[in-house]
């Protein structure tokens, strides 16, 4: 189940507002500028599929997007408990950092941590399985895909080289929860 805390950017321990309601957070979300969806498909995607499979599952609502935001490339990531790298890759996103270009991800099966820096808030999205989230260019922001990842994600770039990291060097994320 999806959910949105919002916390003061120097309090990380206790949410101001914490919203489950699917309508509720695209509204929150969308007041900030952040692209929240839900996306269904026709045809079931089974464990393991390829990730030709998958795009095609998705094809329409992927289409949408690269008309309406231009972007020209796709692909699918994924990531399982016993994955050998499994906690570098998590230390790897765990630090504040920008794009020059969207982050848009679509979780396929299982779920990650948004934590989005705006202002003088963070807002922590929890993403499952339906979800989708398109974080702006530019936004302060960082990803947990806690300690057991499990995660089949479609991502769309505008950037062929695909997902380029610039880190601030803010230490604020340390001060948040982790996705345990």
């Amino acid at each position: 189940m999806s959910r949105l805390r919002i916390f003061d950017e120097t309090d990380g321990s206790t949410p101001l507002r914490t919203i489950e309601s699917h309508a509720e957070i695209v509204r929150a979300l969308g007041a900030a500028g952040i692209r929240f969806e839900r996306w269904e498909t026709a045809r079931p995607v089974v464990p393991g599929a390829s990730p030709d499979t998958v795009i095609a599952a998705y094809r329409g609502d992927i289409d949408r997007l690269m008309r309406e935001e231009g972007y020209r490339s796709v692909d699918v990531v994924s990531l399982t408990a016993d994955h050998p790298d499994k906690d570098a890759l998590r230390r790897k996103f765990l630090d504040e950092h920008t794009h020059a270009e969207d982050e848009v991800r679509f979780f396929v099966a299982g779920s990650g941590l948004f934590s989005l820096h705006l202002g003088d808030k963070v807002y922590e999205v929890l993403c499952t399985q339906g979800d989708l989230i398109g974080v702006p260019d530019g936004t302060r922001h960082w990803f947990d895909m806690g300690p057991q990842p499990y995660f089949v994600a479609i991502r769309l770039f505008t950037n062929p080289a695909g997902w380029v990291a610039n880190f601030t060097g803010d230490a604020i994320a340390a001060r948040f929860p982790r996705y345990e």
